[in-house]
């Protein structure tokens, strides 16, 4: 039997530190609900706007897969690995922290905010070697693109998780199947603008359902729409 769980956006924590706006759709930080712990291996999935000249300073992290994925202005990352770069919308930053990993995201620009997501994955390899990658995706419109996977021949950037994102921009009308990698993986859509349907259930901007004990779903788009997959291990 197919199991969901529906996230409507003003149902995740909320937090304002004037120079940060954060949204949380799993506990983190200040904010803990013991129903949103995680979906599966997924953990955090933050929605942030970062003020001009903004950011977060150098901090530390350990054994996590880090997903940024930038939505609206650019973001300049800084790590103890040495990477320096700027990520704007169409762009994909991963960090797998392994033993440790410092790093600062950081809002170069001084008139514009900075919005996007920022998604961690528990991986099923602890203590792994750092390692930082992004890529830039060509934009193409009515088709999924996948940019996170467990393989390096994939196309995306590959992470220590047996998961999937795929990112789409689909005009109002159409219909998309996503067929499940593995069979014991969930789903977690998170519908980032417009309106969809996922197997019947209306999400609007920033809502999200979760699926598990399925192979497949159907999305529908009802307005032009731009919206993450995400599929994940249920345990891990």
């Amino acid at each position: 039997m197919t199991n969901t769980v529906l996230h409507k956006s003003e149902s995740r924590g909320e937090a304002n530190h004037g120079w940060l706006q954060a949204k949380h759709s799993f506990s983190f930080a200040n904010f803990y609900n013991p129903e949103k712990i995680n979906f599966g291996a997924l953990r955090v999935l933050n929605d942030d706007i970062i003020a001009a000249g903004m950011g977060f300073g150098m901090h530390p992290h350990d054994n996590m897969e880090i997903i940024t994925i930038p939505l609206e202005g650019a973001l300049q990352h800084k790590d103890s690995m040495g990477n320096t770069s700027i990520i704007e919308k169409g762009d994909i930053q991963v960090m797998s922290a392994g033993t440790g990993i410092r790093h600062s995201e950081f809002n170069p620009n001084k008139d514009n905010e900075v919005k996007l997501l920022q998604i961690w994955v528990i991986p099923n390899a602890q203590n792994v070697e750092p390692r930082y990658d992004q890529i830039t995706l060509s934009k193409k419109n009515n088709s999924l693109q996948q940019i996170i996977s467990p393989n390096k021949n994939e196309d995306g950037i590959w992470i220590h998780q047996n998961a999937w994102f795929h990112i789409g921009n689909f005009n109002s009308g159409k219909t998309i199947d996503y067929h499940l990698k593995m069979n014991e993986n969930g789903i977690y859509v998170f519908n980032i603008s417009g309106e969809i349907s996922v197997n019947g259930e209306n999400l609007y901007q920033r809502d999200a359902l979760g699926i598990w004990n399925t192979n497949k779903i159907e999305i529908n788009t009802k307005s032009d729409s731009e919206f993450l997959i995400i599929e994940v291990p249920m345990e891990w």
